[in-house]
């Protein structure tokens, strides 16, 4: 698994829209559908990334705080899962269950079309949208990885949604998130 930086969309960027199977409900979900009132996370993660893992109990924290806040976090997976079963929707469905399902939906991106649009590159790739759906945050959760002994605290995106639900300006120096790339399907 090859480390990897997020790509950082541009900052004003509108959120593309999709329309993704739901692996918990079985539903098929556009961005409209998902949205928050005040904002929006959306973050391409996968069922075994060690990234991923190692930050799950802060992804898991934060939804469910800005939940009632008006944030809505949206968790997509791209993986190609032909050649990683780890990530196939049954095993998606159940994670989330073990996770006790934290997000609006944790959706699948079999296409990779969603992911290609989002510029999405590691897992996880954290994106934050204002109401209007433009992004006002890109980038890592906080400083913490599996190989450092910095605390796990979700501080980077934290301050971001405080930001966005104050009115205040986020800082636009923002940090790539780090992760395992997505495991792209062979062309």
């Amino acid at each position: 698994m090859a480390e990897t930086l997020s790509q950082m969309i541009p900052l004003g960027a509108i959120a593309p829209d999709f329309l993704l199977p739901d692996t918990v409900t079985g539903r098929t979900f556009g961005l409209q559908d998902l949205k928050g009132d005040k904002g929006t996370i959306v973050m391409f993660i996968c069922n075994h990334c060690p990234y991923v893992l190692h930050v799950k109990d802060q992804l898991i924290a934060i939804a469910k705080e800005y939940k009632d806040k008006g944030i809505a976090t949206i968790a997509i997976s791209a993986n190609d899962v032909q050649n990683y079963p780890d990530d196939a929707p049954d095993k998606m469905k159940a994670l989330m269950e073990a996770w006790g399902r934290p997000f609006a939906a944790y959706l699948y991106d079999e296409s990779q079309d969603a992911a290609r649009a989002y510029k999405a590159a590691c897992t996880p790739d954290i994106y934050l949208f204002d109401a209007a759906l433009a992004c006002v945050y890109r980038g890592r959760l906080d400083g913490s990885t599996p190989k450092n002994e910095v605390p796990l605290t979700g501080a980077d995106l934290r301050a971001a949604l405080d930001n966005l639900l104050a009115g205040r300006t986020i800082d636009p120096q923002q940090i790539p998130s780090m992760g395992c790339n997505i495991k792209w399907k062979a062309d």
